[in-house]
């Protein structure tokens, strides 16, 4: 099933009568499609999940900074309770067209997109955005691009009890319904995974299911 996107497509201008021909312009960049799932054969119905951003976020310390990255792809962030979904969709929604472009410019159709933020834990902390690496089906994944959310992002500096945010635009290939480890410095992790009651994949899959429950139950 593919994933559910949204796609840019720029307007053809129509033209009545005798045809003439037109000056030679330049080639256009083609359009990227923002897809916000990458695995929607997991889809659930949206407003009947419980879980929080903090329940699905990938947490790393390095020297100063800490991060906490979510995907905004839409099977896993329709897991979460009514509130914390409309806020990241409306998020992602408000820079969709910024993403469209950024990823078109770099050949990518059909980007995938995660939040970020850091918080400051030690004076002129600094944090690099692009450092932060996914490693999916034995690939690295860098960001392609960054786009910033708060005020000062791009300075890339937090005092204590600062915070930063922003948005990641990685390649199409980057895969939330397998395993991810999540690289930041020297800080490594590894919750992305069905192991054990801590993994993010089975906390994931045990919602999905409590959700199709509850959908099942209401009346039509």
């Amino acid at each position: 099933m593919r994933p559910t996107c949204v796609a840019f497509v720029a307007g053809l201008a129509a033209c009545g009568g005798q045809q003439t021909a037109s000056p030679q312009t330049q080639p256009s960049v083609p359009a990227a499609r923002v897809t916000t799932d990458s695995s929607s054969s997991t889809l659930v119905p949206v407003g009947l999940g419980t879980l929080k951003q903090e329940d699905i976020s990938i947490n790393l310390d390095p020297e100063g900074v800490h991060v906490a990255a979510i995907p905004l792809d839409e099977s896993v962030i329709r897991l979460l309770a009514p509130d914390s979904y409309r806020s990241l969709r409306s998020l992602l929604e408000t820079k969709r067209q910024t993403i469209a472009q950024r990823a078109a410019m770099r050949g990518i159709r059909e980007p995938r997109v995660w939040r970020v933020r850091f918080d400051g834990r030690a004076p002129d902390a600094r944090f690099v955005p692009t450092d932060l690496t996914v490693t999916s089906g034995g690939r690295e994944y860098r960001p392609v691009d960054v786009i910033g959310i708060t005020p000062g992002f791009g300075e890339q500096r937090l005092q204590p009890r600062d915070s930063q945010t922003g948005l990641l635009i990685f390649e199409e290939g980057l895969d939330v319904s397998q395993p991810l480890i999540v690289t930041m410095g020297s800080e490594r992790n590894v919750d992305w995974d069905w192991n054990g009651n801590a993994g993010i994949l089975r906390r994931l899959d045990t919602e999905r299911a409590s959700i199709r429950a509850r959908a099942a139950r209401r009346p039509h």
